[in-house]
């Protein structure tokens, strides 16, 4: 029987307009992530849609916790005034261990602080299976690395 769960992971961008870059990067422009993130995004295709469109069918090329990985995810939902996106998990190498995920980020604006939150929604297929961490763990360190491409004037 496996678990269901949630996680949420948060983190303050303290340079402004970087809420904005993040968000364009994920929603106009994810191939760009990997020169943003080159050690965690390798590439990105868009399968079927368009880009940032929800319904549109994507696949990224990605290295997790050392392994080169691939997922494939439908846009469920795209709110351009919240700065989100639910991506749906349908393929790939995370679906050996989850029955259901789905990734949803939003960016908040307060004052010149950006705050990035990622939840990870997810049904494991067995309960002993890895644990979400890590997966958390590479989207927070993802927005490290696009805040210090940003400040780098790229």
């Amino acid at each position: 029987m496996g678990l269901k769960g949630k996680m949420i992971g948060q983190t303050v961008v303290k340079h402004s307009g970087v809420g904005d870059v993040f968000h364009d990067l994920f929603s106009k422009r994810p191939h760009d992530l990997a020169i943003a993130s080159p050690e965690k995004v390798q590439g990105f295709t868009l399968l079927e849609g368009t880009l940032g469109a929800a319904g549109s069918k994507i696949c990224w090329h990605y290295t997790h916790d050392g392994k080169e990985s691939i997922a494939k995810q439908i846009i469920d939902e795209v709110d351009e005034v919240k700065q989100s996106i639910k991506f749906r998990m349908i393929e790939g190498d995370l679906m050996e261990f989850y029955k259901s995920l789905i990734i949803t980020y939003h960016v908040d604006t307060i004052g010149e602080d950006n705050l990035v939150t990622w939840t990870l929604d997810y049904e494991k297929l067995e309960e002993l299976g890895p644990h979400p961490g890590t997966l958390l763990s590479f989207f927070l360190h993802m927005i490290e690395d696009i805040e210090a491409h940003h400040l780098d004037g790229a």
